[in-house]
């Protein structure tokens, strides 16, 4: 009988540490969907509305988790520079702990991965992850307005004002050294220490703030088409109903109050957010907000398996 020495075990968690915390996150996460709802109820709500739309609704919500890697990629381009199949099983698994974990404990693991995995200090990658949900904010933002917009008599006048807002963290990146003067002997305490902490996370040059900005509006963007749609396809009517519902689920796990794995917020969120723009409450409006749940999650675990098997077929070497 072979014996494995401690240092041999430590040196195997340490190199597989990222995708052994993954592995058994995609286990609790399938044990979880048994649990609550039921593999069987699942299957027979989605051949309802269409395997082939569910798996075309999943292909388009993992090719978004590849976004994400790929800002990050170009937030940190010295320490990630040809190891994106790395950085992209690493955010996945912080992905994982963020939807896990209750109260936005999970965030907490971000700075930390960076800092095992990529050498990243702590401090910058904490700063980086700061203005990164600020512009995650705006742009979840913005996507909703898109529904608002396309349901408005005056469009191409609502269009204007939805571009402009759009466009706000660019004039304010362009600004920022303005902005930073007037602000900075205004304020104190916290406030200080939170702009301080925004400046540190922001890019140097315009052109990586330009790409992490763009990466994060197609990221949002196609979250909330698609989780719209597919809530159109289950019932959930009118169209700005459809986005106030994919935008309700979203801020429900955006903001620090959601519960482990979303259960209850994230569905409860989406149904606040469809009735709040003219949507009939009632079952079919919660099924259709459980069945985009499960939707979510089960993206995010196909994005985590699909990051274990790119590490798998291209391991990485640390530097």
């Amino acid at each position: 009988m072979t014996v494995i020495d401690k240092d041999t075990q430590k040196s195997f968690i340490r190199r597989h540490g990222v995708s052994l915390i993954a592995f058994f996150a995609i286990l609790a996460y399938i044990a979880f969907v048994q649990w609550i709802w039921g593999w069987a109820s699942v299957l027979a709500e989605w051949r309802h509305v269409g395997l082939g739309t569910v798996a075309l609704a999943l292909t388009l919500l993992v090719s978004t988790a590849l976004v994400r890697a790929w800002r990050i990629y170009d937030y940190f381009p010295a320490e990630t520079r040809g190891r994106y199949i790395a950085l992209f099983h690493l955010a996945q698994v912080h992905n994982l702990l963020n939807i896990m974990l209750p109260f936005r404990s999970g965030e907490t693991s971000f700075p930390l991965l960076m800092r095992s995995e990529f050498a990243v200090p702590l401090l910058r990658a904490t700063s980086a992850l700061l203005v990164m949900r600020l512009l995650d904010l705006h742009a979840l933002l913005s996507a909703a307005g898109l529904g608002m917009v396309l349901q408005r008599a005056d469009t191409a006048f609502a269009l204007l004002l939805w571009l402009a807002f759009l466009l706000l963290p660019v004039l304010a990146y362009l600004l920022k050294g303005r902005m930073l003067a007037f602000l900075r002997p205004r304020l104190s305490g916290k406030a200080l220490k939170l702009i301080e902490e925004v400046e540190a996370g922001l890019p140097a040059r315009l052109g990586d703030f330009l790409s992490a900005w763009a990466m994060t509006v197609v990221n949002w963007a196609t979250k909330v088409v698609v989780f719209a749609w597919v809530l159109s396809l289950m019932g959930v009517y009118p169209l700005m109903a459809a986005f106030g519902g994919a935008s309700g689920g979203e801020l429900s796990s955006v903001l620090p109050f959601h519960a482990p794995a979303g259960v209850g917020t994230y569905p409860a969120g989406i149904v606040a957010g469809a009735v709040a723009f003219g949507a009939s409450a009632g079952g079919e409006l919660a099924r259709a907000a459980v069945n985009l749940h499960i939707i979510v999650i089960i993206s995010a675990l196909t994005s985590t398996v699909l990051s274990l098997v790119l590490s798998h077929i291209r391991p990485s070497r640390r530097r």
